[in-house]
Order: C-alpha cells, then sequence, then structure tokens
C-alpha cells in the first residue's frame, strides 16, 4: 500500500493572510523564508515546499488575496450603478481608509513591494505592474464613460486626467506608509474632485459630493 503524505498542520487559508501581512509590510525580497515558516506557525521547510512550491508561488497567492479582501476597494472605480464622479471619489476615499487603517500594515502591498525590488526581481516587479495597469484600466474606463454620458465635456484629455488620478491613488500609499492620517488625505480628495467638478462646469452638469 503506498505511503500517504503527511498531513498538513496549518490552515493553508490563514498561513496565505500570514504571508500577505509579512510581505505587504516588508515587500518580497526583505521577507525571508524564515519569517514566513514563523509566521505560519513554524511550519517545516519541507512542509512549506510541499504546499507552496516556492516563495514566488507564496507570494502570488498572498497578492491575489489582497486584491479579493483589501484590494477590492478598487473594484469602486468600475462600479456603473454610480455616476463616474461618484464612482472615482468613493474608490479613492475607500482607498485612503483601507490604507491608514492600524489593523494591517499601512499602504498598498502592490505599489510597497514593487519599490522593495532589485532589478534582479523583475518577474516580481513585472507582476506587480501588470496588476496596477488593471486598476489604471478602471479609472480609464470611468472617465471615458463620463465623457461618454455628458459627465465631462468632449474636450477633456482623457490620458492626461487618468495619469493625474492615478498618480494620485498610487501616491496614497506613500502618503499612509509615512503616517500621514486619513483626514489629511481625505481633504486632498476633496481637492482633486474640485478638477474634475471645473471640467464638469463646461457641461453644466456639476455634481455635489455626498461622502
Amino acid at each position: 500500500m503506498p505511503r500517504t503524505g503527511r498531513p498538513r498542520s496549518f490552515n493553508r487559508d490563514e498561513a496565505v493572510a500570514a504571508a500577505m501581512l509579512l510581505f505587504w509590510e516588508h515587500g518580497f525580497e526583505s521577507t525571508s523564508l524564515a519569517q514566513l515558516r514563523a509566521a505560519m506557525g513554524d511550519i517545516s521547510a519541507a512542509s512549506f515546499y510541499a504546499a507552496f512550491e516556492s516563495k514566488e508561488a507564496l507570494f502570488r497567492e498572498a497578492v491575489d488575496k489582497y486584491i479579493s479582501t483589501y484590494g477590492h476597494v478598487s473594484e469602486t472605480f468600475r462600479d456603473t450603478s454610480l455616476t463616474s464622479r461618484a464612482a472615482m471619489e468613493l474608490g479613492l476615499r475607500q482607498t485612503a481608509r483601507v490604507q491608514t487603517e492600524n489593523s494591517h500594515p499601512s499602504g498598498c502591498l502592490l505599489v510597497l513591494s514593487a519599490v522593495n525590488c532589485s532589478p534582479g526581481q523583475k518577474h516580481i516587479i513585472e507582476m506587480l505592474a501588470k496588476e496596477r495597469e488593471r486598476v489604471r484600466g478602471w479609472l480609464n474606463d470611468c472617465i471615458e464613460r463620463a465623457v461618454a454620458n455628458g459627465e465631462l465635456p468632449d474636450s477633456t484629455n482623457i490620458s492626461t486626467l487618468v495619469t493625474l488620478f492615478n498618480t494620485f491613488l498610487r501616491g496614497i500609499s506613500t502618503q499612509a506608509r509615512d503616517g500621514v492620517p486619513y483626514e489629511a488625505i481625505d481633504a486632498a480628495i476633496t481637492q482633486l474632485m474640485s478638477v474634475w467638478d471645473a471640467l464638469a462646469a463646461k457641461t453644466g452638469r456639476q455634481e455635489n459630493s455626498t461622502f
């Protein structure tokens, strides 16, 4: 009778969640296997590789978990049940709230893990860039929808506006990691939305904030 593998002595979902928090705090490259194994319940190296194959594979799972949990606020930019302006503003405010909470590492895992990577980790850098580009695409779609439905004028430079909002969105991560409080970032979002309102004024369709 063939021998069966030794049962895992840890919960995989909890292990990935613990790894996600470590990667979020320290980045991919600065997080050691020893730290990961300890956070997962002091599992052995053999158990680690049997479960996850490699640090890179675990990081991919951790990124997926981040996107489906804390990073889920970015989905707001795609919410077509809201006006484009409301979706943009709510998405920014929710992002700021999540990234400044004290119950987990501050900032954004997708931003900070890339900053901490050396050129030798090009595949990690490219993976994170791809995820960030996906969200940039949602911002682009949100603004294109605003132009199409008359919230913003046809003369709007969509590319420039996307870059403006995306730059602010990614900058929230650094501000949060530097300890800038939510209230300060929230006030800055109000100022940023005045740029949208100035453009919308050209169409006569200004929208008052409800957030």
